[in-house]
């Protein structure tokens, strides 16, 4: 359909993962568009492929639903080469009960058949419709014109606006938290328990989270940005174009966090590719919090040998604060706040020079 693609364009960056695969984007993927002296936030979200069985797919229309139903206006995405279909049908019934204002883009027009069939979309009822070609940039500026037309005024905006870029002032110093871990040891679990909300797709299966997905909020006042990675497999496991662009947007994640929150899997134990990807961690420079999730009815035997492994094993990062959590009951999760700011805190401190020469020799000596 190309929702991610114009996603990408709109934002002028690369936030979401472009693929032929429909059903790619599952989460819910915000960006900020500027646009004639207009500041607004746009959402990507996963395509609602029609009438399914498939509870994956269920969980993606529920969370574009619970989208569209705190947005002030719609972009309804369709595909002029393959005209009108029945999953059309059920997204536009869904957007008129919603009774949020819709401007219709038919995407690929850059195709002649494409634009000698956007008229079929009049069928919808939805004004205005906008003819685009999301990949290469055509009507961009159009479908902008109409959607800042339609948002609800935002007095002073442009003025404030204007003064930001003048003064160039900085922005609010935010903590970046990543949760990073194997494909299903409880990421997007634990990132819903550290929001208090469910915020991104949570599904019994491997590899439900594609993209990276960011989100800013505060706590006591301090500003964050809480960022969702893919899991990581086994280099010979990865086959799929669309998880090889997972692993770099998950490493890129990382190099761009302060603090990496390493999520073990109690039940699964140890493997060799949690150590690989704490390696990157380390090797990154970012500070460091260990999870162990799942630990909640966890038998004594697999708790003690859990440990012993930990002890074993992870001895080069033995500085790292460890919890034993349950993401999914919320067991200790709110303990893990505190871990990040002394971990954040102690990667970001100020040494004076005497005090890092002694430092430096007392290493030495050891």
């Amino acid at each position: 359909m190309g929702k991610s693609t114009l996603f990408n364009r709109l934002t002028g960056t690369r936030g979401a993962i472009v693929s032929a695969v429909a059903g790619t984007t599952r989460d819910v993927l915000g960006g900020a568009v500027e646009w004639q002296g207009r500041v607004f936030a746009l959402v990507d979200t996963g395509g609602v492929i029609g009438a399914s069985l498939d509870p994956m797919q269920e969980a993606v229309a529920e969370r574009v639903s619970r989208a569209a139903a705190t947005v002030d206006l719609l972009v309804f995405v369709v595909d002029g080469r393959e005209g009108p279909v029945p999953a059309d049908d059920e997204v536009a019934e869904t957007l008129r009960r919603h009774g949020v204002p819709v401007v219709l883009a038919v995407n690929k027009t850059d195709d002649r058949r494409a634009r000698d069939r956007a008229f079929e979309f009049h069928r919808f009822g939805f004004e205005p419709i906008v003819e685009i070609a999301a990949e290469h940039g055509l009507g961009i500026g159009d479908l902008l014109d109409e959607v800042v037309s339609r948002l609800p005024p935002a007095p002073g905006q442009a003025a404030a606006i204007t003064a930001a870029h003048e003064t160039d002032a900085p922005p609010a110093a935010e903590t970046r938290i990543a949760v990073v871990g194997r494909p299903n040891v409880g990421k997007s679990s634990l990132v819903n328990r550290l929001l208090g909300e469910e915020r991104v797709v949570v599904f019994d299966e491997a590899g439900t989270t594609r993209d990276a997905i960011e989100i800013p909020f505060e706590r006591n006042g301090k500003p964050y940005v809480l960022i969702d990675t893919a899991g990581i497999r086994r280099r010979k496991n990865v086959r799929e174009i669309a998880e090889k662009f997972s692993i770099i947007k998950t490493l890129d994640a990382i190099k761009e966090s302060h603090v990496a929150v390493m999520v073990l899997d109690a039940r699964s134990g140890l493997v060799e590719q949690d150590l690989h990807l704490l390696d990157y961690v380390l090797t990154t420079g970012r500070a460091l919090v260990l999870a162990v999730n799942k630990w909640d009815g966890l038998e004594s035997e697999a708790k003690e040998k859990m440990r012993a492994d930990i002890k074993r094993r992870l001895g080069f990062a033995d500085y790292a604060e460890l919890h034993f959590i349950s993401a999914l009951h919320g067991t200790a999760v709110g303990d893990l706040y505190p871990s990040i700011e002394r971990a954040f805190n102690a990667a970001n401190a100020h040494w004076s020079t005497n005090r890092l020469t002694t430092l430096l020799q007392d290493a030495v000596s050891q």
